[in-house]
């Protein structure tokens, strides 16, 4: 228990203990925020978040599977969701022609009306962050990349879609290259959830 990083003592003398506290209490706030929007709309929060997801990201990526790993939650949790979304007619199935057990899920007409409202839950954390100096901002943006990127590489973030890790992505030096967009990078250009995102393949 004496190792804890919310062992207010160790935190004192430990400045990575520190962030990882400061990143569980910007969780709360985020938290926080999607609480208060789900109780205007009725849907709980791992809905509201099925729902932004699919409206931003290919239909790929829109199933079950995915989603459960996008989430860090079980398959039965998203298909609880998505059951209910769709009993809300907010989310409608579309089929594999190939495989007539597999979907994709997508947004109904009522769906992208009720995203409209409900995607600026976190605005009003952006609207803080936008208060810091670019420069600071640049950091902090390198060092959350670097995180995700180390966190994801231990097995703790099951998904991400970051440069890092990209089959389009090279790095010479110190230089940062995209092949898909035949683009160098500076370090801003740098995506944390790019939609061209293709996972590298690594060698047996």
């Amino acid at each position: 228990m004496n190792n804890s990083v919310f062992n207010t003592e160790l935190q004192q003398q430990n400045i990575s203990s520190k962030i990882v506290v400061g990143l569980e209490r910007i969780s709360e706030a985020f938290k926080s925020l999607i609480w208060q929007i789900a109780k205007t709309i009725n849907l709980s929060p791992i809905q509201i978040q099925i729902m932004i997801f699919i409206a931003y990201h290919k239909k790929e990526l829109c199933n079950v599977s995915y989603l459960a790993k996008e989430f860090n939650v079980t398959k039965p949790t998203i298909s609880d969701a998505v059951k209910v979304l769709e009993n809300k007619n907010l989310i409608t199935k579309k089929y594999s022609k190939k495989d007539s057990r597999s979907f994709s899920i997508i947004l109904s007409a009522k769906g992208k009306k009720a995203v409209d409202k409900i995607s600026g839950f976190a605005n009003p954390i952006k609207d803080e962050v936008e208060k810091i100096s670019s420069e600071e901002l640049l950091q902090l943006y390198n060092s959350l990349n670097q995180l995700i990127h180390r966190l994801n590489k231990a097995g703790i973030l099951s998904v991400q879609r970051i440069c890092y890790t990209c089959n389009f992505y090279e790095k010479n030096k110190d230089n940062h290259f995209c092949k898909l967009l035949n683009l160098k990078l500076s370090e801003k250009d740098i995506r944390i959830d790019c939609p061209d995102f293709e996972e590298l393949e690594l060698a047996e």
